[in-house]
């Protein structure tokens, strides 16, 4: 039988495991905004704002580069709690008045805390579902990240409106709080999957074996760059439109969504394959528009239309795992993970610099330039692979390992 939506949350532990994410996206949405909000009222600074909206994603780079063999090798319930309550601590003192200087270092300290949490999550996830249903346990992860975001970023620009952006950042605490408590107490406890002591020489032997394989790596560049590129052009909304944020924000969220459902449900396995490097391209096209100035409504419909090209990364990640021996697949899930939120890191640091040299509606039509160029060059190796008939399919258990 195909797995379905509503058999996911028949699953033991499913559910708390997807409630403690959702509190985790909320907060951390709502926070962002209010972060952003604060630096650039502080500073005036495109680039300052964006880095520190997605400035702990660049950490992810130094997360996946020496802790991520960890994720394997802690306790699951454990560490994703601790991982929560450490947000929680870092969201508040965020809310504190500080230096700059000092907001930058928790920033950074919080990224290398997600760079873990990550591939935690998502090795925990392979491990409660069956082996033929990741890939729809994970949709349903995006698209409710997606409605979390609309939610998040929309009650975010009522807060900051409201109680200030500081009294958000401890809303957005409490709400990591609530997090761990979901975790820590509905959540099993199991050992850790792996044996070993985490290590730096692991992490590393790991990596170079996923990415030393072309159609891997290839793979990981797709879901990398374009979109960490796009995530840079987000990160503008603010100094572009700092009174129509959160809209733009909720909207962008919103096309996310229907990408996901559009791919997870409609989407056969014959049009799946074809779909990426389209999807790719549709994520970055609507933001050429942004260099002619669009008013908040219209920048909020191409947001919107644009971030349903996220849904190439389902697809991405399904054929990750179809060319992925199982027993590194949660490994890869993690490097997928780091990597991706780094690169959205590195697009807000590159879309920000941008900015402050020209304009946000410039900067964002120039960095969608760039991610449109990216893809059609890695195109030729996002090609569906024809396997000869003599060669049988791998299995579903195979492929979602």
């Amino acid at each position: 039988m195909p797995t379905t939506y509503r058999s996911l949350f028949r699953t033991p532990e499913f559910t708390p495991l997807f409630l403690a994410s959702s509190a985790q996206v909320a907060a951390q949405t709502m926070s962002g905004l209010a972060l952003g909000t604060l630096v650039y009222r502080a500073t005036d600074s495109p680039l300052l704002s964006a880095l520190s909206m997605f400035g702990p994603s660049l950490a992810q780079v130094l997360g996946a580069t020496t802790l991520l063999s960890a994720a394997d090798r802690l306790p699951p319930r454990a560490t994703l709690t601790g991982t929560a309550l450490a947000f929680a601590a870092g969201t508040a003192l965020l809310a504190l008045p500080a230096p700059l200087w000092t907001v930058f270092a928790l920033i950074l300290a919080l990224g290398l805390v997600a760079s873990l949490g990550g591939g935690v999550r998502w090795g925990l996830l392979n491990e409660i579902l069956p082996k033929d249903a990741y890939i729809v346990g994970r949709s349903v992860f995006n698209m409710a990240n997606g409605f979390t975001q609309i939610a998040g970023y929309a009650t975010g620009g009522v807060l900051i409106a409201l109680l200030s952006p500081r009294g958000t950042l401890l809303t957005a605490a409490a709400l990591y709080v609530t997090a761990a408590a979901v975790a820590h107490r509905a959540l099993s406890p199991r050992p850790p999957r792996a044996k070993g002591r985490p290590s730096i020489r692991a992490t590393w032997h790991t990596n170079t074996t996923l990415i030393s394989s072309g159609p891997r790596r290839h793979l990981y560049l797709a879901l990398w760059i374009p979109n960490g590129l796009i995530v840079g052009c987000e990160s503008l909304y603010v100094p572009y439109a700092p009174e129509h944020a959160g809209l733009l924000f909720a909207c962008a969220a919103l096309g996310m969504l229907v990408g996901d459902v559009a791919v997870a449900r409609f989407a056969g396995p014959a049009l799946r394959p074809r779909l990426g490097v389209p999807l790719l391209l549709l994520l970055a096209a609507p933001y050429l528009l942004f260099a002619l100035h669009p008013r908040p409504s219209l920048a909020a419909a191409l947001a919107a239309l644009a971030s349903v090209g996220f849904g190439a990364s389902l697809l991405q990640q399904e054929r990750l795992m179809a060319v992925t021996p199982p027993e590194l697949a949660g490994h890869a899930l993690g490097l997928h993970s780091s990597g991706m939120l780094a690169m959205q890191g590195v697009g807000a640091a590159l879309a920000g610099t941008a900015a402050q040299l020209t304009s946000p509606a410039t900067a964002m039509a120039a960095t969608a330039t760039t991610s449109i160029a990216v893809t059609l060059t890695l195109a030729r190796g996002l090609r569906p692979v024809r396997q000869p008939s003599s060669v049988r399919p791998p299995s579903p258990a195979r492929d979602t390992a």
